[in-house]
């Protein structure tokens, strides 16, 4: 089926435990800190379910109709209509959604297309994955996960003569109904608004510490759960045009907690095989198909990122400045340049190596050389849009309230113009480039896209697994033999 956005937003009031401080949440859909972007995630929903959206968002199969981020493709075709419902949600909420619906959708559908490689765990694995999977696209089911383990721990033997408990989550015991687990997880971003969250792996774990490798998924709502959230940048905003950006689109970031969260063995994916716990994403289309996904994502922002500055620049006059049309031809530029990388995935598809029911997934080198350029460039591409904005965010009133007294108005739409833009226009443009470069919001996107993937050193690491040495030194070892070699005798 496909939910409406009232159905999602019926789905958050389950009585999950939310914490912002000591606070606990009542409900996240009406709650100041979250409301605005709960209906950002629910107008995601109605998008989808648009008749004239249809036919891109969502596939039929069996007689029925699911989200096409759960579609598992057989072509280059199907492929493409992912890229565009990613698109179509990205461009909804600027690229600044970051772990929307479609992100861990996505590595479900993954695991799903080669659900073969969990027997390595045992049996039943890969059967409690395709039934899970089932349900989640029948539910229209919106995914978060949490699945690094918390900093320090690198190795655990540290803790062996210490009174301090390990913090990372584990299982503590285990029967014939299932598992329990206890201990924290980083960092599910978007699991306020989720309806599910998957528990695994994507750090190594050493041999010997089977109880860390447990790969699960149950309801936000499971009790002993609870979502400690970071400081929500959209509390204490009185109006949309102080933040705009931070009062919608704050998709939020929480540490999960669990407290003996008993997990039924039908929701268990891998338990006691550390080198699975994390293999299971790269030995399966899963991890390409969450980061293409992200690299949809980051086009849509840039395409943000490039209007914001050449309106900025068109409101002052700038804009016929030839070094400035430089840098905005530069930024255009990057853009076209992730759009190029987007589409070359599904050009240069492939099929799953040893895959089933002729499944076929991005091109997986293509994707991480993208992951890797957004990477490396968003910091200096938000530096670019910053110069060419200049101190300009400075200059508006402090908020809103303004606004509302007749005099100040007066005073304010009298001097606050350009030749070329009208002052309420000109605040509501620069409110918008503020949280896109200055505020709070910024900031944290700025670590976002730095690390959302791993660090620097993980990234690339992808990319070298990927890479076709054996062509590469081929090439040179031909251009070797065609070099001659003067005769010394």
């Amino acid at each position: 089926m496909l939910k409406t956005g009232e159905e999602h937003l019926e789905s958050l009031r389950d009585g999950r435990r939310v914490y912002i401080g000591r606070e606990q949440v009542d409900d996240v859909t009406t709650h100041p800190a979250f409301a605005a972007a709960a209906r950002t995630v629910a107008a995601i929903y109605d998008m989808k379910r648009a008749p004239e959206n249809l036919d891109v968002t969502s596939y039929e199969e069996n007689g029925e109709r699911y989200s096409s981020y759960y579609l598992r493709p057989r072509s280059a075709d199907e492929l493409a209509k992912r890229t565009r419902t990613h698109k179509l949600i990205a461009d909804m909420t600027h690229g600044l959604f970051g772990r929307s619906p479609d992100h861990v959708a996505g590595l479900i559908t993954g695991l799903a297309m080669k659900p073969e490689v969990l027997d390595a765990a045992g049996p039943g694995y890969r059967d409690n994955l395709l039934t899970h999977f089932d349900h989640m696209r029948k539910h229209d089911v919106y995914p978060a996960y949490a699945v690094i383990p918390p900093p320090g721990i690198r190795d655990r033997e540290i803790y062996a003569g210490e009174t301090r408990e390990d913090p990372s989550l584990r299982v503590v015991s285990e029967d014939d109904s299932g598992v329990v687990i206890s201990g924290m997880k980083m960092l599910a971003t978007g699991a306020v608004f989720a309806n599910e969250i998957l528990i695994g792996n994507l750090t190594p774990l050493a041999p010997g510490f089977g109880s860390y490798a447990i790969t699960c998924m149950f309801s936000c709502n499971t009790p002993g759960l609870s979502l400690w959230a970071r400081r929500p940048y959209a509390q204490g905003v009185d109006a949309e045009l102080d933040y705009p950006l931070s009062y919608k689109y704050d998709e939020g970031d929480a540490v999960v907690m669990c407290e003996d969260v008993q997990v039924p063995w039908e929701n268990v994916f891998v338990h006691d095989h550390a080198e699975l716990s994390r293999g299971c994403y790269i030995t399966t289309p899963a991890h390409c198909f969450s980061n293409h996904q992200s690299n949809v994502r980051f086009w849509s922002k840039m395409s943000l990122l490039v209007g914001l500055a050449s309106r900025i620049c068109q409101s002052t006059g700038n804009d016929k400045i030839p070094a400035v049309r430089e840098q905005l031809g530069r930024l255009a530029a990057l853009e076209a340049t992730i759009a190029g990388m987007v589409y070359g995935q599904i050009q240069a598809y492939e099929e799953w190596p040893g895959g089933r029911d002729g499944y076929v997934c991005f091109n997986r080198r293509y994707m991480y050389a993208a992951l890797n350029w957004c990477t490396e460039n968003h910091s200096a591409i938000i530096d670019l849009v910053r110069e060419l904005t200049g101190a300009n965010p400075l200059q508006m009133p402090a908020d809103a309230s303004l606004l509302a007294d007749p005099e100040l108005r007066q005073r304010f739409e009298s001097r606050f113009g350009t030749p070329f833009i009208e002052p309420v226009e000109r605040w509501k443009l620069l409110k918008l480039a503020w949280d896109l470069i200055g505020s709070e919001f910024a900031g944290r996107h700025i670590l976002y896209e730095k690390f959302y993937a791993g660090n620097s050193v993980i990234v690339r690491n992808q990319s070298f697994r990927e890479a076709p040495w054996d062509d590469f030194h081929a090439i040179v070892d031909d251009a070797m033999a065609g070099i001659e070699v003067p005769d010394r005798r």
